[in-house]
């Protein structure tokens, strides 16, 4: 059975407008796609990060930077990814992905 996370503030404002989609995210991605056993977390962690620096999701990339933290991806490795999709994704993309990441990683300091 898949087991869900638990409820973050964001997703609880979302929830007011949009109760299926968090039921979604909650359930299917979070609680069966992440738990997946064929990548590791890390691995997920990594492709979800260059995924939404290369499509300028700044809003999603906080909570993603903190879950890659989390899932063992070093300050290192993000500001490497961050500097490789510059050439990939554009410049603009980079560097807003690395004012994000600064911001993150001061809260965690």
């Amino acid at each position: 059975m898949a087991k869900t996370t638990p409820p973050n503030p964001a997703r609880e404002t979302v929830r007011k407008v949009a109760p299926k989609l968090i039921d979604l995210t909650e359930k299917v991605l979070f609680g069966d796609v992440w738990e997946r056993s064929e990548l590791s977390k890390r691995d997920r962690s990594l492709i979800t990060v260059a995924t939404l620096v290369a499509l300028n999701r700044t809003e999603q990339l906080t909570g993603h930077l903190g879950r890659a933290l989390d899932n063992g991806v070093t300050k290192e490795e993000i500001g490497e990814l961050i500097t490789h999709l510059g050439f990939y994704a554009g410049w603009p993309c980079s560097m807003s992905a690395a004012l994000v990441a600064t911001d993150v990683f001061a809260k965690r300091d």
